[in-house]
């Protein structure tokens, strides 16, 4: 069922027609397994990913003549250009790992199938808003969670104390620490505004309740300049212009000073963020802590999402239950999970997995706090749900651009967001879409 650029549906359509044509086409091919072996292969950037596999392949999929071929690829939009082309000549792989955002871009373009009959209690296994990332708010399942970044508030709790600082639980605290520590140290930083990695201001919107796309009927609304999205960069965008936080960017050799020298000593981040402090502040290991993300209301505990990736099968392939069978055991399996945390370092998106193997003990860098992965457990529960749209390359492109030019000039960050909604728009409705704002 080829959709073309003019004539493609949203993702809650999508759903319909897979069920009632595509799926309904190809339903009896996986039929033929019980005749003879079946051979998929597998797109995956996830380091040592072959180990996990070959546990399959000599386990379950030994049991069931399934066996599994791991192919590594590059990630981000590489790899999404990657499968798209591929599926255009009918030759995309049986299984490819997908980022959450990438998940609509597939689907709109019909390259992953619906397998929600093939993945058995799965979805107890994991959280509302992580499963929900992978249905695209519909009846249909185009992947299984395989890792997630809860959004967390990390901080040098050496530092706090020498300053006299509190844990900020809201971000009207958080700004206020921010300028008390700025009144007391002018040459130190809270953290810094960055614009280089679009992944992070997407969480801090998507904890403030923000939808930058969902869908009605045959028609797209993007709403990335949402009062949500709005109230998140007003916010930074004053912090910043005040010069209450540093408007440097992330991951640079003078982020990674600052880090390490103490010129900044908190940083709003993920659950993975242990290993980048590894590297960039090695001489701080043992000084920090992590806390729950700050929210905007004392009443309320949530948070965002920075990060995290999926195992889909696609409408290529020939085998599509088979597939289901085993994206379904790497990421709900419980040696299946431990090895992938070994062997890949992610976090596990299933609940169950978070708090047992690798993480009944904290990471090394955070050896001074023995409850890390407790907490960041419980964190993970209360991930918001997403909306992702079809083209989040052309937003998180815009993204940084617009902020990168407002954070640097310390000018409008709601006019940068304006930037972003209306190239986001006009991007979609160049491709044909239906949209409304």
């Amino acid at each position: 069922m080829p959709i073309t650029k003019h004539s493609r549906l949203v993702a809650t359509t999508l759903a319909v027609a897979l069920g009632s044509t595509a799926l309904a086409a190809c339903g009896s091919d996986d039929d033929k397994a019980a005749s003879g072996p079946v051979s998929l292969t597998y797109w995956t950037w996830a380091p040592g990913m072959d180990k996990v596999v070959d546990l399959w392949n000599k386990g379950p999929g030994k049991k069931d003549r399934i066996t599994v071929t791991v192919k590594k690829q590059a990630s981000g939009d590489t790899l999404v250009t990657k499968i798209l082309t591929a599926h255009k000549a009918k030759k995309a792989p049986d299984l490819v790992q997908a980022e959450y955002q990438a998940l609509p871009t597939l689907v709109s373009n019909d390259a992953l199938a619906d397998i929600s009959g093939d993945v058995g209690d799965a979805k107890g296994k994991f959280a509302a808003g992580v499963w929900q990332q992978t249905t695209l708010g519909t009846d249909a399942v185009y992947a299984v969670p395989q890792d997630i970044g809860p959004m967390m508030f990390y901080y040098r709790e050496d530092l706090f104390k020498k300053y006299g600082l509190k844990v900020p639980t809201t971000w009207e605290q958080f700004a206020e620490t921010a300028r008390a520590l700025k009144k007391k140290a002018p040459d130190t930083d809270l953290t810094t505004f960055s614009a280089n990695d679009s992944g992070l201001f997407a969480g801090l919107a998507q904890q403030a309740g923000a939808k930058w796309w969902t869908t009605s009927k045959d028609t797209w609304k993007v709403a990335i300049d949402d009062p949500a999205t709005e109230k998140v960069a007003t916010f930074w965008g004053d912090l910043v212009k005040e010069g209450a936080v540093d408007n440097q960017p992330m991951y640079t050799p003078a982020w990674n000073k600052a880090l390490n020298t103490g010129k900044q000593i908190a940083w709003v981040s993920a659950v993975w963020a242990p290993g980048t402090l590894t590297t960039a502040a090695p001489d701080t290991k043992g000084k920090w802590a992590m806390a729950p993300l700050p929210q905007w209301s004392a009443t309320e505990d949530v948070t965002g999402s920075w990060g995290g990736s999926s195992t889909a099968v696609t409408t290529d392939s020939a085998h599509r239950s088979a597939a289901a069978r085993f994206a379904t055991w790497l990421n709900t399996d419980g040696d299946a999970l431990n090895a992938l945390a070994k062997e890949s370092g992610i976090y596990p998106a299933s609940s169950s997995a978070q708090l047992s193997g690798a993480f009944t003990t904290p990471p090394d860098y955070f050896a001074n706090q023995p409850d890390f992965y407790t907490k960041a457990a419980e964190i993970a529960k209360t991930t918001a749900p997403s909306a992702w749209g079809p083209n989040v390359n052309v937003a998180y492109t815009t993204f940084k651009d617009a902020f990168g030019a407002a954070a640097k000039n310390k000018s409008d960050f709601a006019a940068a967001l304006r930037t972003m909604q209306d190239a986001t728009v006009a991007d979609m409705k160049k491709q044909g879409f239906g949209v409304s704002e």
